[in-house]
């Protein structure tokens, strides 16, 4: 019943809009028009952010599906290829964005199909969100409070189609300043205190790297220095952990600030720390109704389900700190964040099909 070559059309269209991170206006434009003419009870928030409420016929409470409207760079002027053996690719110097435009289109197609082959569906919610790439910064600002459904499918996620993931990590980033002393480095260099050579020490100290099955924790950016005569002052270092135990990150993050103190004040320098949350680890357990819908689902379409986890993040995290149960789907984008993206028909229509028929199931009880 899909329409394929509407589909095809539609990601197409969607990909060829700029869209990224904070830059989301005109796609926001489109995608509102496009839930209004499915008739769906359409509202835009402060931030950006698309709700979208469409009433069905099937008993059971409403179905959420989400995905984002903004992409990473390099995106602007993207074009899709289709190619004749059904890829789907960028023309090769900008991403496709088929994160996330592939799950954008399956909502969107699985509504349209229901609707004009009358087939009778659940109550639906969906969530089109921006600047999902920056830190999931648009659902972290959403109202959930318009939100009737406790089931989410969040379609936003590498890998073959029928894959999903039950648990994210938190993620938290780190900034920390290392203030030494200035002073001449040739005349009287005895009388600075190098900021880089006492963040070199500290740094030395840090376990990086993969410090345990569930736990991650990198230095990323390090700048400091003014001139190579110049015994350096300042030098900023900002890094992030990453954890399935939200604890653990926590704890790991008071580690690393304890060790930057105590060197510090070892070599009469000082050490500030800024740090910021942008993820909250969850899990989502397999006997739970959002997993067994969606296994049910593939078993009957005979699509192999796979379940994962994943050390990245999506807007499923913020789903889960505000009670709403949510997975994340695989929706048919490989490659993603490189000019190298690309997605197939077969996974368009594939990853179609099981949001189409998520929203005609049944509870599991």
């Amino acid at each position: 019943m899909i329409d394929t070559k509407r589909l095809v059309s539609e990601f197409c269209e969607l990909v060829s809009i700029d869209s990224i991170s904070f830059q989301e206006r005109k796609m926001i434009n489109v995608l509102k028009q496009k839930l209004e003419e499915l008739h769906g009870e359409v509202q835009e928030d402060s931030h950006g952010n698309l709700y979208a409420f469409f009433k069905g016929e099937l008993s059971g409470n409403p179905l959420l599906f989400s995905a984002h409207m903004d992409t990473v760079g390099p995106g602007r002027s993207k074009e899709a290829v289709v190619l004749d053996n059904g890829m789907i690719v960028s023309k090769g110097d900008t991403v496709l964005g088929a994160d996330d435009m592939a799950g954008v289109v399956a909502i969107l197609e699985g509504i349209k199909t229901l609707k004009e082959n009358h087939i009778p569906h659940r109550d639906i919610e969906v969530l089109f969100f921006v600047a999902e790439e920056a830190y999931i910064q648009g659902s972290q600002s959403f109202d959930y409070t318009i939100v009737k459904a406790k089931d989410a499918y969040v379609l936003d996620l590498s890998g073959a189609i029928g894959t999903a993931s039950l648990q994210e990590p938190t993620l938290i980033s780190f900034q920390i300043e290392v203030i030494g002393k200035a002073s001449h480095a040739g005349f009287a260099p005895e009388a600075g205190v190098s900021a880089i050579a006492v963040a070199s020490q500290v740094i030395t100290k840090l376990e990086l790297g993969r410090i345990d099955e569930e736990t991650t924790v990198n230095i990323g950016k390090i700048q400091g220095g003014l001139a190579t005569n110049i015994i350096p002052e300042n030098v900023k270092i900002e890094g992030e952990i990453r954890s399935y135990d939200h604890d653990k990150a926590l704890e790991t993050l008071n580690q690393i600030c304890e060790i930057f103190k105590k060197t510090t004040q070892t070599y009469e320098a000082k050490a500030r720390q800024t740090y910021h949350i942008h993820l909250h680890a969850y899990q989502v357990s397999e006997d739970e109704r959002v997993v067994q819908r969606f296994l049910k689902v593939c078993q009957n379409l005979e699509i192999p389900s796979v379940l994962t986890k994943t050390f990245g993040g999506s807007d499923n995290n913020s789903f889960l700190l505000n009670g709403i149960r949510g997975i994340v789907l695989a929706c048919g984008m490989h490659n993603v964040h490189t000019t190298n993206e690309y997605t197939t028909i077969d996974d368009l229509l594939k990853s179609t099909t099981i949001v189409m028929k998520l929203m005609q199931s049944e509870d599991i009880l």
